[in-house]
């Protein structure tokens, strides 16, 4: 009654990639990631909510939405944050 275990051995990246969802999850630890990096960097900086919205020209919903790993922004909105705080975005495509 041996159980074969088909991803033993393999990275949990693998496992994802068989479930068809490693893209979604890679894009949601990049928005996790970011959302903290400007929570941290407005903390950093001693600067409410409010007054970030006002420095990226945005509502302060906009900013909430930003900063809820559960919400889709855009790479503007990104961009808007990193200048607001005096930062850039980064980013390489990684094609194997």
């Amino acid at each position: 009654m041996d159980k074969i275990h088909k991803n033993i051995g393999s990275d949990f990246e693998d496992f994802l990639e068989e479930e068809g969802i490693l893209a979604e999850c890679q894009t949601e630890a990049i928005k996790r990631v970011l959302a903290f990096q400007i929570e941290q960097a407005m903390k950093k900086q001693n600067l409410a909510k409010s007054a970030m919205a006002k420095k990226m020209n945005t509502s302060r919903s906009a900013l909430d939405r930003l900063l809820s790993p559960e919400k889709s922004v855009t790479l503007n909105t990104i961009s808007q944050a990193a200048s607001a705080l005096g930062g850039r975005i980064e980013m390489k495509l990684i094609v194997p």
